[in-house]
This record gives structure tokens, sequence and C-alpha cells, in this order.
């Protein structure tokens, strides 16, 4: 195992939740890299016994749970299982990467232990980023973000405050229907929505990147992680994904973060904040890209986008419901119970019975559970 870290800094042990999944993956794969810097001490997986078993053998980690119960497995399941690993003493970072709302309970469990979080999972801060955020100042911890639009503006922040900023900008690819007109859009498959040009995820966060609610869903992360209004997050599409976000600052001044879309680099990144260190990543060369675009996002076509940010101004529970309402959604057009233009119009009859409560923890576990459920059977009434 070939060791490219070269920091002197103590080495810090690494909980990762959502091991078997795309970003856990990778997540392990920058840990073997850096494995001077960083050790495994917990994994935890949805129901991938048997890839999780792997792991555990691979990186010598005897602490291991499933959300899922797996028979046969001999491995403790249940969301009690999985707060007890990122609570767990002997961890000083806890990677959230698992899909969805799931991921609420043990981020808030980690915050509390005083664990720095490492945060995949965009939902858990769309759904209770309003009194997330605040814990994380009371506890004193950091939380590094690793989506890498998110990961760009963190890095473009360092060394400034949120009153100087004018506005976040997040990139997008435009996913496979850039350019595409509704018309277009009303015999789309799965297959075809799972086609995107850039990135390789996991299948509901494609369907995301195809709806354009993934930067909805950004939107409203960074509104949380840099405490500015939902009005100064902008979203342009950027087809090459080198340029992974930006920051206007009210000098005038952009700054933005580029290399080649590649997610070890944010995870490097979020996991050995705020240290820089080589990590045999391959290295964006301005040359090799000379013709950088940008172009507007076509909201009449692609809703989403505007839905999430309704939800945001309306506060409250509303994001968790819009959130709930796209996972079912989402969910339901992967299995084919839902056509792709669907979506958001179920997203939207959704919100539209929703009336928001505060958003605090009760609340918002209680409008996650009761929102998945109106969804499926509005889903199942549906045409």
């Amino acid at each position: 195992m070939t060791n490219l870290a070269l920091n002197s800094s103590p080495m810090k042990r690494v909980v990762v939740l959502g091991s078997t999944g795309s970003i856990g993956t990778q997540t392990l794969d920058v840990i073997s890299k850096l494995s001077n810097d960083l050790k495994v001490v917990a994994l935890a997986a949805n129901r991938n016994a048997t890839l999780l078993a792997q792991q555990a053998k691979q990186f010598g980690v005897s602490n291991l749970a499933l959300y899922e119960d797996v028979p046969g497995s001999g491995i403790p399941s249940g969301m009690d299982a999985i707060v007890r690993l990122a609570t767990l003493s002997e961890a000083d970072i806890v990677v959230i990467s698992v899909a969805g709302v799931i991921g609420l309970l043990p981020t808030i469990a980690a915050i509390e232990a005083g664990k720095n979080v490492a945060l995949a999972s965009k939902e858990v801060l769309v759904a209770a980023g309003e009194f997330i955020m605040p814990m994380v100042k009371k506890h004193g911890v950091t939380m590094t973000p690793i989506d890498s639009e998110h990961s760009a503006l963190f890095q473009c922040m360092q060394g400034y405050r949120a009153d100087q900023v004018e506005s976040l900008i997040i990139t997008a690819s435009g996913g496979p229907f850039r350019g595409k007109k509704l018309a277009d859009l009303t015999e789309i498959t799965v297959e075809q929505a799972m086609n995107h040009p850039t990135w390789r995820m996991g299948g509901k966060i494609t369907i995301d990147s195809a709806t354009l609610m993934n930067k909805g869903l950004e939107a409203i992360e960074a509104r949380w992680l840099f405490g500015v209004e939902i009005d100064q997050v902008q979203v342009v599409v950027h087809p090459q994904s080198v340029v992974h976000s930006m920051v206007k600052f009210k000098d005038s001044s952009v700054l933005g973060q580029l290399g080649w879309p590649n997610m070890r680099l944010p995870i490097a990144y979020a996991l050995m904040y705020p240290d820089r260190i080589e990590n045999g990543l391959p290295t964006w060369n301005p040359v090799d890209t000379p013709n950088l675009t940008f172009e507007s996002v076509d909201e009449e076509t692609f809703t989403c986008l505007g839905l999430a940010r309704e939800s945001a101004k309306l506060g409250g529970t509303m994001p968790c419901a819009m959130n709930a309402a796209n996972e079912v959604a989402a969910n339901a057009f992967i299995n084919g119970g839902l056509r792709f233009l669907q979506i958001p119009e179920v997203i939207k009859r959704t919100m539209s019975e929703h009336s928001p409560l505060a958003a605090t923890l009760d609340n918002v576990l209680t409008t996650d559970a009761q929102v998945r459920s109106f969804t499926r059977k509005l889903i199942s009434q549906l045409d």
C-alpha cells in the first residue's frame, strides 16, 4: 500500500458511515493512500454485509454496523448501532455518506459527542440545517463538506466572513438533458436519466442530477453551511465541470476552485482539513481545457430548482417535506412507478399540502415520515 502523505500532524481516526456506497468506497480509497495520516476505526453500511465484511478485513476494523438487519451476518443493525459508531470515544472525524435523512441522527450524535464531521449527505442540512449549524458552533466542532461544489465554496471562503459575500455561485454540469425542453422529456427512460455526462454516482442522486433537484438541495445546503440567504446562492451551468463553484465578494472579486471532476479531491480535503498534502491525484492544467463555458439554467424546463428555493423561503419543515417528497418520487421513477416529468409535479403537490412547522428535531422527523407516506399514496393514485 502506497502512502503519499508527508504530514506530521497526529493521525486522524475516521468513522465512515455509508462505506459501501459510491462516496464511502472512494473515501476508503483515499484513506488507503494516506495511511500514515488517516486510520479507519468504524464502518457502517445500509445492508451490503458482504462488502462491509471485506472492507473490515482490509482495514482491520471490528466496529461495524448495518442500518438494515441482515440475518446471519452477525453485524449489529439499526439506528442505535449506527449512532454508537458515530460517538466512539476513539473517533476524531465521522464521515456521513449515507443516503438521505437517515444521516440526520448520526450527525447530531457525532456533533454532540464532540466529533468533527465530514458531510456528504446534503439532505441532512436541507432538512435540518436551521438547528444543525448552531449545534456545530455550540460544540466547537468542524463540519467539512464533501460535495465537490460545497468543498469548492468552503475552500474559497477560507479567511473570509459571510458578511463579505455578495453571492455563492454553484456550478452544474447540466446533467444528461442539458439543452432539452419539456417536450423532449415526456418519454424519458431510467437508463437515459442515469446516463450522467460527468459523474458516476448512486441511483437517486443521479436522478436528482437529471432533474437538477441536486442543485436545489445544494443551494439550501450552502445557505446553511456559509450563513447566507437563499437568494444569495446562484446556479450556473458549466458543462466541463472544471470550475466546481465560485464565491463573489462585495468588492466584485470572484474566487473559484478548479480541478478535474474527481470526488477523491474534496474527500481528501475534508478529511485532512486544514492541511493540504500530496495525494497522488491528477492536477488540472489550464491549457488542457482552453474553452470553459457557462450558461444560465433553464428553470422553465427544470422546475425542481425553483421548488427547492421556494421551500427554503417558506422555511421551517418545508425543506424537509420537499426533500422527502423528492426522495420518494425519484425512487418511484427508478422503480418504474412514475414518469420523469411527474417528479416535480409530485413534489409541488406535496408541498402544497404541507403546512410548515418550526424546524425542531421532533418536527423534522415527524414531517419526514408523514410526507413520505403521503407522497407514496399520492403516487399510487396517479395515472
